[in-house]
């Protein structure tokens, strides 16, 4: 039976990610600034959590639980504020398969910091992951090259996969000493702060920012809210029944969604040889799952 909630939060989560980051992506066409759905969305989120704080055991909890708390924060912000920026920029069906990365960095910070040393299985899957991407990335104007990674939205979203790759560490040490719906409330709360503090040193046109609030668009808002729930509560679930490198490695299966997303409602390019990338980046992942 846990199998099957499992298998069934894993699928809730691809689904939620890759259908939110496009209406992500909808919102930074329009104008809006990436700052400011990332707060927005932390705000709605929290509001929904004002119940859960007295459900759990929050107000009990020790140094540790709060410290960690306030990396995760930390860490969260900035990986949810690079990846909206990423989106900004960026093709969904590129920036989507990128994420294929997060398995790596998860290895390498599973090196550093629980000193687990990969075998064989895990240094193949690292190659299938820069080899996919190759595929991925050679689908651009640019070709692949060295030049190509200093866009910018390759770039953030780098950064945003290397910070949530190190917020799911600590999300998974918070959730082993207390449980997932407290996780998740402190997930969304000091994601809040972090973020507000980030967007008060920002310049914004708050004025355009709450035109847009005022139109139909205002309704992407809420579904990136619905979808960020979703995805951040069935990453708990999932964190809490398996290693974080297995969840990491399962959830890039969302990369072909991403692709998906991206010829169909964006009317994004090279599809068929981006797919062949993130097949390739899967499989690198499905090797790392191995080396666990």
């Amino acid at each position: 039976m846990d199998l099957c909630f499992v298998s069934v939060a894993v699928i809730l989560r691809i689904f939620s990610n890759s259908l939110g980051n496009v209406y992500q992506k909808k919102l930074t066409n329009k104008g809006c600034n990436p700052y400011v759905i990332n707060c927005v969305t932390y705000l709605l989120l929290s509001i929904s959590c004002l119940p859960l704080m007295f459900q759990t055991g929050l107000f009990k909890s020790d140094l540790h639980f709060w410290l960690y708390a306030l990396i995760i924060g930390l860490l969260g912000s900035l990986g949810n504020g690079f990846l909206v920026k990423a989106l900004e920029f960026g093709d969904l069906s590129v920036l989507g398969p990128i994420n294929s990365y997060k398995a790596v960095v998860g290895l390498i910070l599973g090196m550093i910091l629980l000193k687990e040393m990969p075998n064989l299985y895990g240094l193949a899957g690292i190659v299938f992951i820069i080899l996919g991407s190759f595929f991925v990335l050679d689908s651009q104007k640019e070709r692949f090259s060295l030049k190509i990674l200093k866009r910018k939205d390759l770039q953030y979203r780098f950064f945003a996969l290397i910070f949530c790759a190190a917020e799911a560490i600590y999300l998974k040490k918070i959730i082993l000493i207390s449980d997932i719906t407290s996780a998740f409330v402190i997930w969304c709360m000091f994601g809040l702060l972090f973020s507000s503090i980030i967007l008060f040193f920002k310049k914004i046109d708050y004025k355009f920012e709450l035109s847009v609030m005022k139109t139909r668009d205002a309704s992407f808002f809420v579904n990136i809210f619905v979808c960020a729930g979703v995805m951040q509560f069935t990453t708990n679930y999932v964190f809490s029944h398996m290693n974080v490198a297995y969840a990491l490695a399962l959830f890039q299966l969302s990369s072909i969604v991403s692709i998906i997303f991206g010829y169909k409602i964006f009317k994004e390019e090279n599809i068929m040889k981006k797919l062949i990338g993130a097949v390739i980046m899967i499989s690198g992942a499905m090797l790392i799952i191995l080396c666990k």
